[in-house]
């Protein structure tokens, strides 16, 4: 969904920590998340599934992955606005 993000934290090996931002940018994306081989993919997918964009991680540099949904959206446990 448009909006949806994931913040990607890694250690890139200096002293600080470097992040990285993967966005649905339109309508009708989302982002996916998939862990292979010691890989971490980050993608924006269209809604037929087929990769816009994609970013890849070593899974051990990944200090942390955060995902955002889009404000829009209701989470279970919330309460419906008025």
């Amino acid at each position: 969904m448009k909006g949806d993000r994931v913040e990607i934290v890694i250690d890139a090996g200096d002293n600080t920590p470097r992040t990285y931002e993967v966005v649905a940018t339109k309508a009708g994306r989302r982002v996916d998340i998939a862990t292979r081989r010691g890989l971490v993919e980050v993608s924006e997918v269209t809604r037929s599934g087929t990769p816009v964009r994609t970013a890849r991680f070593m899974a051990s540099r990944i200090l942390a992955l955060v995902e955002h949904p889009a404000a829009d959206r209701i989470v279970e446990g919330d309460e419906e606005p008025e």
